[in-house]
């Protein structure tokens, strides 16, 4: 389960960002400790950038966007395409969520200790697959999740789906088996130090010292 990430860095993730309500260059600032609920932003399949909920919410829901107490700001790849609440998104909603890098915990003698996951290359950001749906007049969405990797099984038993060029047209198109989306990304992690619910910065993602 992933519930904490990083904003990507909008200037180099070469998205039409014309379609947000506020200049994103001016207006937009880098958070560091993005958490359930909070608006995020997703590419849609025509390579928009969009601002949603992230915390998903299906169409059908009735009652208010309070009222849905399903923990759905994560999905799971293995199973999301039946389960009742995200079967309309698995055929209509798949977008990505482009995130600069994610916060992971692992436990030691009762103790939750933070690591940040990020890119194990080059690369500026984590293009991950996601399910986006429209609640009344509001964009939900939620982060795909699978059995970790090589690169993240050491510390923990799930990550997000982070997919490669060519595995971002098969999630849009459905064109490839998707159980295996994602089993070849390579991240790298270093523990962080605690961080509380509301705390933000760059300091954030600093390794701790050895």
């Amino acid at each position: 389960m992933c519930g904490r990430f990083v904003d990507p860095n909008l200037k180099s993730l070469g998205v039409d960002v014309s379609s947000l309500k506020i200049d994103p260059f001016a207006g937009w600032q880098k958070r560091f400790n993005v958490k359930p609920t909070q608006d995020v932003l997703l590419i849609t399949p025509n390579g928009e950038l969009r601002s949603a909920r992230w915390w998903f919410v299906p169409s059908w829901h009735k009652g208010e966007i309070s009222d849905w107490k399903a923990t759905t700001f994560n999905a799971r790849l293995e199973d999301a395409q039946t389960k009742p609440t995200f079967r309309s998104a698995w055929k209509n909603g798949r977008c990505f969520l482009p995130v600069s890098g994610y916060f992971e915990w692992s436990t030691q003698d009762g103790i939750k200790n933070p690591h940040y996951f990020q890119p194990a290359g080059n690369e500026e950001h984590l293009i991950c697959a996601a399910l986006a749906s429209r609640w009344n007049d509001v964009l939900t969405v939620t982060m795909m999740t699978r059995a970790a990797n090589e690169s993240v099984i050491d510390l923990h038993h799930r990550m997000p789906v982070v997919l490669n060029t060519e595995e971002q047209e098969h999630w849009i198109k459905g064109t490839r088996d998707f159980t295996s989306l994602g089993q070849d990304s390579r991240l790298k992690y270093h523990r962080v130090k605690r961080l509380g619910r509301d705390d933000e910065g760059p300091e954030l993602i600093e390794p701790l010292p050895k």
